[in-house]
């Protein structure tokens, strides 16, 4: 079955398009049993009509109740079908695109699919502390898997060596799932469930809202 395309959407981003917007809610860290930090979340995917989605989340430490304590950290990335590079792409740095884009259609990005449904695609997320992460995986329908394929760390980076990362959507709400691994072990690293903002002015973490304890 073909993609259907999104109205004003860059094509290409189809795969990626029920992402697009923001997100709240809790989670925990570990493996999420009783007992164990629990964080609130938002995480916003943007689209800037350019072929990838900015991708940022900002989590603060919280009471099992929602009160907010202290920050916990932010990711800053940029999501995207994985393809390779064509004449008429943007970059790099600031080099601008052309005018028509690569991909013009939903048809343009068929060829892109799997025998499977699943479309190829990459992520890269940057983290405090000189860590970087570079991800390939597949999303298929509102479902997504990814695995790093390279870490950077600088000197402030802590020990980490890559992760997995999975995400779907479950009656209309994103479940998330980080696992981590270091000294050559996979471990649950945090996971969440996060709804929806009807705008994405709304929710407690959004830009400009005072972030107090209730």
């Amino acid at each position: 079955m073909p993609t259907e395309l999104p109205f004003d959407l860059t094509p290409e981003l189809a795969p990626l398009s029920w992402l697009i917007g923001a997100w709240e809610g809790q989670g925990r860290l570990g493996a999420g049993e009783a007992g164990t930090e629990v964080f609130y979340q938002r995480i916003d995917f943007t689209d800037h009509q350019l072929p990838f989605l900015e991708y940022r989340g900002e989590s603060w430490l919280c009471e099992e109740d929602g009160t907010l304590l202290r920050p916990l950290t932010v990711e800053n990335g940029f999501w995207a079908l994985d393809r390779d590079r064509r004449d008429g792409d943007p970059g790099p740095g600031m080099r601008p695109a052309d005018v028509v884009p690569v991909l013009r259609s939903a048809e343009d990005v068929e060829p892109f699919r799997r025998e499977d449904g699943s479309f190829p695609i990459t992520a890269q997320i940057s983290h405090p502390g000189s860590l970087t992460e570079l991800y390939y995986g597949v999303i298929k329908g509102p479902q997504l898997q990814l695995r790093t394929d390279s870490v950077m760390r600088g000197s402030a980076a802590g020990p980490y060596e890559g992760g997995s990362r999975i995400m779907g959507l479950v009656n209309g709400q994103l479940f998330w799932r980080w696992d981590a691994t270091a000294d050559g072990e996979e471990h649950p690293h945090a996971s969440a469930i996060l709804d929806r903002m009807p705008d994405p002015s709304q929710g407690r973490l959004a830009p400009g809202v005072p972030r107090t304890s209730n």
